[in-house]
């Protein structure tokens, strides 16, 4: 497909993680003791989260924070307008996992490797901007994660670009129950647990950011509703074995907020691929307001994980 931007090629971004990296993921985003090979580095199945490499992008190597903004006024793309990045919000994130992560980068160099693969102009709500990262070994070449995620930058379309595909759903199966349920409960203090794995957006800590935002104060993290879905459905129906996750997106639909109790629902629907993963979809919602993530859908090799109910 071609159209203004797409093909272009943001310039590599060198990342390294640690074990310790990986121990302040897990906990952040909900695993639980009897996850040990998440969560203590002893474990002889000690591993990696297989999402872990969504925060890649915005970590680098970097041990210290950083200024998420100056950060964000990347590179411009080629043939399109030069948007705001104080104003752009996640639109849908799907991962790929190809090759389990090792648990430490040390003596090995990685990198992300980012291009465009869209931009839709969506006239006065704004443009979307979709891209392509992949986790790469620089040495051998090799791809561990294959990510595809847009961006919705607020305010800033009619510009005259393309206005995109249609959008493909997956919505859960119509008049049947969740085969699993799990619920999160967030607190004051979520998001400023989460950002410490390098996602240090202001709109996630600061009062003003999200104010003037129009959120009217902070909100958590769009890719913690999504990791914590990860891991919903992973323990739900993959016994928490990271190799039992092939694919995992959804769509962000609204925003949540500190103190906020997620919901997830997830169906499975009983159809296996060549390789034996099944498909679940899910959908997460807040207890008693909208739905946060929709769209969602996973390919997990099921292994009698534990069912959870309200």
């Amino acid at each position: 497909m071609s159209g203004p931007g797409v093909g272009f090629e943001f310039p590599s971004i060198p990342i390294s993680w640690m074990k310790r990296d990986l121990l302040l993921f897990a906990a952040s985003i909900g695993c639980t003791a009897d996850e040990l090979h998440f969560l203590y580095e002893f474990e002889p199945s000690f591993a990696a989260f297989p999402t872990y490499p969504i925060i890649l992008p915005f970590k680098h190597t970097d041990q210290e924070v950083i200024d998420f903004y100056a950060r964000s006024s990347s590179t411009p793309i080629e043939g399109v307008p030069k948007f705001d990045t104080k104003h752009v919000l996640d639109g849908e994130r799907k991962m790929q996992f190809l090759k389990p992560i090792p648990a430490s980068s040390e003596g090995r160099s990685f990198e992300i490797r980012s291009k465009v693969l869209g931009v839709y102009d969506k006239g006065k709500p704004g443009t979307v901007v979709e891209t392509e990262q992949t986790l790469v070994d620089t040495a051998s070449g090799e791809v561990y994660t294959r990510a595809v995620g847009s961006g919705f930058y607020v305010g800033q379309g009619g510009w005259g670009g393309p206005k995109g595909p249609k959008t493909v759903n997956f919505p859960p199966p119509e008049g049947k129950k969740p085969d699993a349920t799990s619920i999160t409960q967030s607190t004051k203090e979520t998001a400023l647990l989460y950002r410490l794995n390098g996602d240090y957006n202001p709109l996630h800590a600061s009062p003003e950011a999200g104010i003037k935002m129009g959120f009217g104060g902070p909100i958590i993290h769009g890719l913690f509703s999504w990791n914590t879905a990860a891991h919903a459905v992973l323990q739900a129906f993959g016994g928490s074995d990271p190799a039992n996750l092939k694919e995992f997106q959804a769509r962000f639909a609204s925003p949540v907020k500190p103190g906020d109790k997620m919901i997830v629902e997830m169906w499975k629907l009983g159809e296996k691929d060549s390789e034996g993963f099944d498909e679940v979809r899910f959908i997460v919602r807040i207890e008693g307001g909208k739905v946060c993530l929709t769209n969602g859908r996973a390919l997990v090799k099921t292994s009698g994980g534990r069912k959870s109910k309200l």
